[in-house]
């Protein structure tokens, strides 16, 4: 037992592998016994947080009991030099590993939660991976600079060369990160999400995704439309699915040799076409002005939808509504026409000729 290998007896050799298996040992009795107990807690309470330092438990502390288990049964003996200064590091790279690994599960838990307290939807959380990748990989920069100084080497010298050459990617890549920058600024504003029908300048159509740089959008016709975020944020964007309630305003005319007591009659029968139908209101029916051809009336509603379809609908019974009340009361609906006078020159030259007798 005393006898000496490489600096240390067989007697420590035998502690230490003694103690490494009694660790383990313990560790894996406290995951099935303690956390198998914590996770029928959690599951019976309502909060996601207790989920979430559960998670972070057994992703972060169980790898590091495990680690430190090795780590200081192995320090207990006597090491070269190399081997002594290779542990150290290792104890540094797990620490760094684990700790930013806990930090980058904590900002997604912690964004995932902010979404669900303000209603945001499944397409929500799609969008969330893209700002969590980049706030990871901000993170792990930072973790990886870290570990470099705590290795003894001079960080500053290497910022220095990352800002030169950042300076340069920057200047070449400034569309990029525009629409990156823009990519937060439609995060975090709202002005539309996946699923909305959005109509931009003379395009429209449906978001099926956005992304770290373009967002796509499915027009009406079938293809996709690929928009910039920038150009997304710097547009005049209709966002029709947060219609409460669509104005509609047109145009009746009927003939100019209507009696004016048909006249009369008419804003009431527009009104009443209208408020026959579901989740419409009536604003507003007036004899509005002479044209060409016809006595104009101008009508004025609401439909209580932002269903296009539904909108549709409402305007087809409405319309067939109002065709069979003026066919009932004889009001003739205007059109185009045009009268034309015919002279005789024969008559006018007679007329001419008898004026000059006299």
């Amino acid at each position: 037992m005393e006898t000496i290998f490489f600096g240390n007896t067989l007697q420590s050799y035998l502690i230490v592998i003694a103690t490494i298996l009694l660790g383990i040992l313990l560790i894996r009795l406290f995951k099935r016994a303690i956390l198998t107990w914590l996770k029928r807690v959690v599951n019976r309470t309502a909060s996601s947080f207790d989920d979430f330092l559960l998670q972070g438990v057994s992703n972060a502390l169980l790898p590091l009991l495990y680690f430190s288990v090795f780590y200081f049964a192995l320090k207990s003996l006597v090491l070269p030099l190399w081997l002594d200064r290779a542990l150290d590091i290792a104890s540094m790279l797990v620490w760094t590993f684990l700790i930013t690994r806990l930090v980058i599960f904590a900002i997604r838990y912690f964004l995932r939660d902010h979404l669900q307290r303000r209603g945001r939807g499944d397409a929500s959380f799609q969008q969330v991976k893209g700002i969590a990748l980049i706030l990871s990989s901000l993170i792990w920069i930072i973790a990886i600079l870290f570990f470099i100084s705590n290795l003894g080497y001079n960080v500053a010298t290497l910022l220095t060369g990352l800002g030169i050459g950042g300076i340069a990617i920057a200047l070449a890549t400034q569309n990029i990160i525009a629409d990156l920058f823009n990519y937060f600024v439609l995060f975090f504003d709202r002005p539309f999400e996946v699923g909305d029908f959005v109509v931009v300048e003379d395009k429209s159509g449906t978001v099926e995704s956005i992304g770290i740089k373009t967002t796509r959008i499915r027009a009406l016709t079938g293809e996709q439309l690929v928009f910039s975020n920038t150009d997304l944020t710097n547009s005049r964007l209709h966002n029709f699915k947060r219609l409460q309630r669509r104005r509609i305003v047109f145009t009746i005319g009927v003939t100019y040799d209507t009696p004016k007591d048909k006249l009369v009659k008419i804003p009431q029968i527009i009104r009443d076409a209208i408020t026959s139908q579901p989740d419409t209101l009536f604003d507003r029916a007036h004899f509005l002005s002479y044209g060409d051809f016809s006595l104009i009336f101008e009508v004025v509603y609401f439909v209580l939808s932002d269903d296009f379809n539904k909108y549709m609908d409402i305007n087809q019974a409405m319309n067939l509504h109002i065709y069979e009340a003026f066919r009932n009361a004889r009001i003739q609906f205007a059109y185009p026409t045009q009268s034309l006078i015919v002279r005789n020159p024969a008559v006018s030259n007679e007329s001419g000729d008898d004026d000059t007798s006299r």
